[in-house]
């Protein structure tokens, strides 16, 4: 409400306006304070001279709209979402114009009511501010439109010396002409933003990011479209190197460095954080250890690592670097289960039947010493070999146990391919191949999977506070699109009866082309929903198990680090205290404790983050790789059908492009959307899923990731889309260690 003026007592003093200030209930500008104050006339002029004063003292900040204290915030102002934490936003003023040495004050956010509520990072709101103890709280009053976004793109100069913007965003088809370079020369990858609100306006460049096709440069185009935290706080560092140095307090831990524990990994592994051991029972069973890095020992609730490890969420792997979710001191080095070196471990002993069933666990915390680290295929050539290893053939014969275990629940099997990149010393890629499937992984796999299902049931038998992995059954909507989908193939599901993953498994083993069985599989992955975290279980349809949680990865997973502080807690698996300035608890923080809701649905959020962005950065790999191949024919199988045309994937590499319906064939073609089929309205050539086809790679663009193909001579007409065309075709691709065309990326759509 307005301030009622107060009698005329003449000029106010210093201290009385900044009470007022900070008191108000409303923006104080100049006019309130002379209201408030019943100034008139030659009074209103010296308060414009005082306050002028003030704010050239530093006592005040602002202007004559509405006034706050120096290194304040407005009692009402518009606040910008910078992260979200555990579902709380945090935000900052949109416009902070303190000298750079202070920070802008960090506001936490109450929840916005109303339609289109959520807030999400970048957003904008107008907010009434409030200070809280040492802190601020804002009460958002309205979301605003979104703040301009900035464009990552590469710059180009035309024939007539006019720069654009060619962006590396997909989904942006045109390029952009520059108003403002900024000091960016033309081929530089940079980031910029409109300078006017009609896109002819163009746009200024803000940022210079460097070459576009230098090693890295895919990687740095991921973390930046994506907004994925890279650098550490300082005092996280520091907080790194100090705990590194806690002592192991191998005394109070289970001692289990002489067993022979081997850590199977690939040959690329930034860090090993399991391990594993079996011998058999004596009795026809098995028992089995497996170690896992104790990162919650280094690692503790309320520091600055945990803060940064909880908004990070994961590490993030691309081809040519991590981004970790810890500093390397621990992530690399203290907290991996290296070869030969005494480390912290948090053990979990399970004893099972011949026939794979669990009869019993526990889990303490140990000290290990790794007798070897051996890369997947140096493990399954020793057995292949049938070479005298005691340590490995005692693993294979418990993992034959424990997959009779398996293959009896019969989970979902759908062995879909993954794609490698191979980088030589430079950076350079020197190979993409699909993963080799062994019998290694699968070893390592149910060795891993026994260990989370052992730690959700530890935890329930506590009644323990437990952040599940869960993964619910298809939606109904989902399964009436697969079922007509299948009926189109002849193949029957009936929505009638309980859906398992037996089910699916079925229905692809008894399809003997393998090219249909491929398309088939795609499409029941497609049906099923997105896995995620959450304190309330509802089992794991994909694993067919009822109650299942991450527990054997700490070290790049949030998710993991939970449940081992819960399992800290449950067990009474605490150890002492360090000295100095690291929390003494290594447990679960009382607000996880009351309440697991919003970390899971944080890290949630953070794990698909991640997924979009190493994909991306494979495509634009792979396309890197294609770019030197432009104008090949490849055998390709249609994986996508729609209005536009059809998406093709190269058969045993997995680049993705797009066919457009204008490059088919000079006829009309209809789209019959259930049965996922494009057909000639004149020759009645249908294109469907599935389908194999030759098809010549018309363009590649490594700064995409995308692919345009046409059939095997074809005369290549097209329709062009309206804007400038990027120009990047005309650059040659280092990055693959040859000169290709990169590719026009005017057609490109979205792949579904």
């Amino acid at each position: 409400m307005p301030h009622k003026p107060l009698p005329n007592p003449g000029l106010p003093s210093r201290k009385q306006v900044l009470d007022f200030i900070a008191n108000s209930d409303e923006p104080a500008g100049k006019r309130e304070i002379a209201r408030a104050f019943g100034l008139k006339g030659q009074e209103k002029i010296q308060l414009k001279s005082m306050l002028k004063d003030m704010a050239e003292e530093g006592l005040i900040d602002g202007n004559r709209t509405a006034f706050h204290r120096m290194g304040g915030v407005p009692k009402v102002t518009v606040l910008r979402v910078i992260e979200i934490d555990e579902g709380e936003a945090i935000a900052i003023p949109d416009s902070w114009t303190p000298d750079d040495a202070v920070p802008p004050p960090r506001l936490r956010l109450r929840a916005l009511k109303g339609r289109d509520s959520a807030l999400r990072s970048g957003d904008r709101v107008l907010a009434r501010t409030e200070e809280a103890g040492n802190g601020w709280i804002a009460h958002p009053m309205k979301k605003l439109p979104a703040a301009i976004d900035q464009t990552m793109g590469v710059i180009e100069i035309d024939g007539g010396g006019k720069a654009w913007l060619a962006p590396v965003d997909k989904r942006e088809r045109n390029s952009m002409p520059v108003a403002d370079l900024g000091g960016a020369e033309e081929g530089q990858l940079v980031l910029a933003e409109p300078v006017g609100r009609s896109a002819r306006s163009g746009v200024k460049v803000t940022t210079v990011l460097g070459d576009p096709l230098a090693p890295r440069a895919f990687s740095l185009i991921a973390i930046h479209k994506h907004g994925i935290p890279f650098a550490f706080d300082p005092d996280t560092i520091d907080e790194a190197e100090l705990a590194a140095k806690l002592p192991l307090h191998a005394e109070k831990r289970e001692d289990l460095r002489h067993l022979p524990i081997v850590a199977i990994d690939p040959s690329d592994a930034r860090d090993h954080d399991d391990a594993i051991w079996a011998e058999a029972d004596g009795v026809g069973g098995f028992r089995a250890l497996i170690a896992i890095a104790d990162v919650s020992y280094y690692v503790r609730p309320g520091s600055s690592l945990d803060r940064d490890a909880r908004k990070r969420g994961n590490s993030v792997y691309f081809p040519d670097r991590v981004v970790p979710m810890l500093p390397e001191v621990l992530s690399a080095d203290v907290c991996s289960l290296r070869a030969g070196e005494d480390r912290a471990a948090m053990a979990c002993h399970v004893e099972f039947t011949a026939e794979g069933k669990v009869t019993s666990w526990r889990f303490t915390r140990a000290v290990v010493r790794i007798h070897e680290v051996i890369v997947y295929e140096e493990a399954q050539r020793r057995i292949d070999a049938g070479e005298d290893d005691p340590q490995l053939t005692a693993l294979w014969a418990a993992w034959r146990a424990l997959n009779a275990a398996r293959n009896a629940r019969d989970p979902l099997a759908l062995d879909l391919p993954e794609r490698r990149v191979i980088l030589d010393e430079h950076g350079k890629i020197k190979e993409i191949a699909l993963r080799q499937s062994l019998d290694a992984h699968k070893v390592v796999e149910d060795f891993m999977i026994t260990a989370n299902v052992a730690a959700a049931k530890a935890l329930e038998a506590k009644v323990a506070p437990l952040v599940y992995r869960i993964h619910e059954p298809p939606s109904r909507e989902k399964l009436v699109a697969l079922k007509d989908y299948l009926a189109t193939f002849d193949k029957q599901l009936s929505l009638g009866q309980v859906i398992t993953p037996g089910l699916f498994n079925r229905i692809l083993k008894n399809i003997a082309d393998e090219s249909e069985k491929a398309v088939i599989m795609e499409a029941v992955l497609r049906s099923q929903t997105q896995a995620f975290y959450g304190p309330r279980n509802a089992g794991h349809f994909g694993l067919a198990l009822g109650s299942y949680a991450h527990f054997t990865s700490p070290i790049r997973r949030y998710s993991d680090l939970l449940v081992h502080r819960a399992l800290v807690d449950s067990y009474g698996l605490e150890l002492p205290a360090p000295k100095g300035k690291l929390p003494a608890h290594s447990g679960l923080s009382e607000r996880d404790r009351a309440d697991l809701t919003r970390v899971s649905e944080a890290i949630s959020q953070t794990e698909r983050r991640a997924m979009i962005a190493e994909r991306d950065t494979i495509d634009r790999y792979v396309a890197a790789w294609l770019s030197a191949r432009v104008g090949e024919v490849f055998e390709c199988r249609v994986t996508g059908v729609q209005r536009f045309g059809l998406f093709a994937t190269i058969i045993g590499l997995g680049g993705d492009g797009l066919v457009p319906i204008s490059v088919l064939g000079d006829e009309r073609f209809n789209y019959d959307e259930k049965a996922q089929v494009l057909e000639g309205e004149r020759s009645g050539i249908k294109y469907g899923m599935g389908h194999r086809m030759r098809l010549k790679l018309a363009e590649a663009n490594p700064l995409t990731g995308a692919l345009k193909f046409e059939p095997e001579g074809s005369t290549g007409s097209r329709i062009e889309a309206r804007g400038k065309p990027s120009p990047l075709h005309r650059k040659g691709n280092h990055l693959a260690g040859k000169r290709g065309r990169p590719g026009n990326i005017r057609h490109q759509g979205k792949r579904k």
